[in-house]
């Protein structure tokens, strides 16, 4: 005979079928061989212990450090993703806004001397510079003088006038150039140095940047005649209208026309505004620099115009705060005081220049590493995005585990 206790659990309410007995087997009827005091429903022990006894209780924890428990000081593992190396000024890996500008600030306080030192020269050479043509040859200019005592000029007056005062301010904007594309040639060296982690000197910098002066002038100045030519094509229509008679259609065709202009400039400039970086850092000459950012901003327009104006407003800013001080002393010490410079009749004497120039001196020995910083951390950072650049940052700078490529070990017999 089976001794099993069926179907039903030992214990079930009566009238449950039973594997043995059959359905509706009362309780007491149940084998001879089983007790009379069943305990309690619901205290039986688990699958695969011995007897019938109930469950016993799990054994309390071991205490730490002893036993299969936890050992001492010892801590859960991050299994997430280690760390970016961070030999520099940034850490090598894609970069967020707020990392590219800081990067350019932290640039700018670690190699304090160099960087500082290149602006402050560059900015000293062309404000003066600047300061020797307004004083001698914009204030000393007869043309003008001639136009502020002509009340009715004719069209040689104003033509000679002008003519002499675009003479003047090409000049000055010729020399304001030599000068951004010097201090952006040799701080675009001293930044791809501070990212290794790597000191330079004005020495170095220099050395590094002279062999692509004339590229990036010749860059620079390409793209400065297709935004003047861009600006031509899109505001000639409005004027030839106008002088044909039709002076409101002018007008407003020239208006639509320079606003058009202006989209083509701002799109073509954000297109090529990794060319700098390319061309020096590289070494690519001027069309191969412009299809290489042509390249690396391709999918990130909108990314890289938001940076570059953020970059641009936060320049601004800075370079105002330093020179209006010095804008408000130059009026104060002008013949008509603050009232003459508020009516712009102030004119240009040698005091207020050399006052403003100062101010402009220090506005740019700070703005030129801002900007200058930005515009390669954003190279380095898309070529990091697209093309792993952070590994053989990570290589040149000897970090750790990234001193060989697999196929650099397997033929050293790795």
């Amino acid at each position: 005979m089976n001794d099993s206790p069926g179907w039903a659990s030992p214990g079930s309410p009566s009238g449950e079928p039973d594997r043995e007995n059959g359905p509706g087997t009362p309780q007491d009827s149940a084998p001879p061989n089983w007790s009379k005091q069943q305990p309690p429903a619901g205290q039986w022990s688990a699958p695969g212990q011995t007897g019938w006894g109930p469950a016993a209780p799990p054994p309390p924890p071991p205490p730490p450090g002893t036993g299969w428990g936890q050992p001492q000081g010892w801590q859960q593992p991050n299994w997430g993703r280690p760390p970016s190396p961070k030999p520099g000024v940034i850490p090598l890996r894609p970069l967020g806004v707020g990392e590219i500008l800081d990067g350019a600030v932290s640039t700018m306080r670690a190699h304090w001397r160099t960087v500082l030192g290149v602006s402050l020269v560059v900015a000293l050479v062309t404000e003066t510079a600047s300061i020797l043509l307004q004083g001698l040859v914009l204030s000393d200019n007869s043309s003008l003088s001639a136009l502020d005592n002509n009340p009715n000029p004719s069209a040689d007056d104003i033509a000679s006038a002008l003519s002499g005062a675009a003479a003047g301010g090409a000049l000055t904007l010729l020399i304001t150039l030599l000068g951004i594309v010097i201090a952006t040639a040799m701080l675009t060296m001293v930044i791809s140095r501070a990212v290794l982690g790597r000191p330079v000197t004005t020495r170095e910098a220099w050395t590094d940047a002279r062999p692509q002066l004339l590229r990036l002038l010749g860059l620079t100045c390409l793209l400065m005649l297709i935004a003047v030519g861009i600006l031509a094509v899109g505001i000639t229509p409005g004027i030839l209208i106008a002088v044909a008679g039709s002076s409101g259609a002018g007008i407003a065709l020239g208006f639509l026309g320079a606003i058009a202009s202006f989209v083509i400039i701002a799109w073509l400039l954000v297109r090529y505004t990794l060319s700098s970086p390319a061309l020096m850092l590289e070494k690519q000459g001027v069309f191969k620099a412009m299809a290489r950012s042509a390249k690396l901003v391709r999918g990130s327009w909108w990314r890289m115009f938001g940076i570059q104006l953020l970059s641009a407003f936060l320049v601004y800013m800075v370079s105002a705060v330093v020179q209006i001080p010095f804008v408000l002393i130059a009026g104060a010490t002008g013949s008509g005081g603050l009232s003459s410079l508020v009516s712009g009749d102030s004119g240009y004497s040698w005091v207020s220049l050399v006052i403003i120039g100062i101010g402009a001196v220090i506005g740019s020995t700070i703005t030129f590493p801002i900007s200058a910083g930005v515009t390669a951390l954003l190279y380095m950072d898309q070529r990091i995005r697209r093309e792993a650049l952070d590994i053989e940052l990570a290589r040149a700078a000897g970090v750790p585990g990234y001193g060989e490529t697999p196929a650099d070990s397997t033929a050293n017999g790795g």
